[in-house]
């Protein structure tokens, strides 16, 4: 029997312990918290819950001696140091992260010695990745060429369940969320070129139509460029890849970061209030109205929707900070985290949209969709935890079972990794629908 190391209990683990453990793999699963990974064991005789925090580099080693495998599910900063041990110890690797600089350096080392390390293998990377290259690959065999593609993916709150005024629940983590909204961006659009800076972000949002769903509103996500190489997409016209939100989010999340609630300096609150934390990063003593205040600084009506989403935050109360010290973007995940979380019985839901144009010889054009819309399960899993580590878990299977086997930093963007992980996932429920028109 196989063994499995898995590196973190967050969030989105449990579907992947449970698939593992059903196809008689061993899973060991390493958190600092140990009672969140006895949950995802939940008493299987062949899963084992380690305490294990990552400053614990000797116990990490052994465990990962231990494995056939090894899955991180830690923040993206520590996988490659992880990468370097599993090469070390010929012991396979997966994550559902993207691949750094640092990993992808690794590429000779793993080939050299015969060890699989998948990456990008969750949902956003992961998915995305995967059902857009097998309609690629599709257009390629046709004898056709893909000439601009736009991709767009979120998480975001079932219909039923969008009851907050920002339009959004946290089914991961919320600093992640916060964090990911200060990322430069950069994509093409009719072969120009576009640079956002971070800070300018949210200022550059649209309307995107989602098939059988209805308006959502998206914006870039990350360097789009990266994937030209790794899709083949030399010389196309149109290249983004873009986040989906509920209409509204992109302005209040501009004035957030404006105003300073994603700064990651650590500072000490004792006794300080969110009205007193609002004058502090406005740089004005306490004068009045703090609303009024910060109207005037983001040149805002006083009745704006924007203000009124600050106010239900309750970034202009009395109230007592939640944490005496860190950054004040941990001020503002704990207030979210709060205010925004899923109650029990509700359902996230995911949307994955691709939008291609195919030019093909003797000048027809088509127009090819794909669309996935995942709903989560109602007091059981949810959509984010299963679209991101079943992939994995997929990938993590058909490596043990020797139905993978290339050693090397992988992306899975060939159909010996992305056909077999697809077709699973569909079994399973969560399916891309396709449509296509001529031009």
């Amino acid at each position: 029997m196989k063994t499995v190391l898995v590196l973190g209990a967050g969030l989105v683990t449990r579907p992947l312990v449970e698939y593992l453990l059903k196809h008689s793999i061993k899973v060991n699963v390493a958190s600092r918290t140990v009672s969140k990974a006895e949950m995802l064991i939940d008493g299987h005789p062949n899963g084992k819950a380690i305490s294990w925090t990552v400053d614990q580099e000797e116990k990490l080693k052994d465990m990962i001696r231990g494995a056939d495998l090894v899955v991180s599910l830690l923040p993206a900063n520590f996988h490659a140091e992880i990468a370097k041990l599993c090469i070390e110890f010929d012991t396979n690797m997966a994550t559902t992260s993207y691949v750094s600089p640092e990993m992808k350096a690794l590429d000779t080392l793993a080939k050299e010695k015969g060890i699989v390390i998948l990456n990008e293998c969750g949902v956003d990377p992961g998915i995305d990745h995967m059902s857009a290259m097998r309609i690629v690959h599709d257009v390629e065999q046709r004898g056709g060429k893909i000439t601009s593609f736009m991709s767009y993916c979120g998480g975001l709150p079932a219909p039923e369940a969008n009851t907050n005024p920002l339009g959004y629940k946290f089914s991961w983590s919320p600093k992640g969320v916060l964090l990911a909204g200060k990322n430069d961006a950069k994509y093409r659009k009719d072969n120009q070129e576009v640079n956002i800076e971070g800070k300018n972000l949210f200022d550059n949002h649209w309307e995107v139509d989602i098939p059988d769903f209805g308006k959502l509103e998206g914006y870039p996500n990350r360097d789009s460029l990266d994937y030209i190489e790794t899709y083949g997409f030399e010389g196309i016209s149109t290249m983004f890849r873009g986040t989906l939100r509920n209409p509204g989010w992109c302005e209040t999340l501009k004035a957030i970061v404006d105003l300073g609630y994603v700064e990651i300096n650590e500072e000490y609150w004792d006794g300080k209030t969110f009205a007193d934390l609002g004058w502090y990063l406005l740089g004005q003593k306490p004068d009045g109205d703090l609303r009024a205040a910060v109207a005037g600084k983001l040149a805002l009506k006083a009745d704006s929707s924007i203000l009124n989403n600050l106010e239900w935050l309750g970034l202009f109360s009395d109230d007592k900070l939640p944490i005496d010290k860190g950054g004040v973007i941990d001020v503002l995940t704990a207030t979210m985290l709060e205010k925004m979380a899923y109650n029990e019985g509700e359902r996230d839901m995911l949307v994955l949209y691709h939008n291609f144009i195919a030019e093909f010889p003797e000048g027809k054009k088509e127009e090819i969709t794909s669309t996935m819309i995942d709903y989560g399960i109602p007091n059981g899993d949810s959509s984010m935890s299963r679209t991101v580590s079943l992939p994995v878990a997929i990938g993590v299977r058909m490596i043990l079972e020797g139905k993978f086997t290339k050693p090397g930093v992988w992306v899975p963007v060939i159909p010996e990794l992305y056909n077999p992980i697809l077709d699973e996932l569909e079994a399973l429920g969560i399916e891309c629908k396709e449509q296509s028109k001529e031009l």
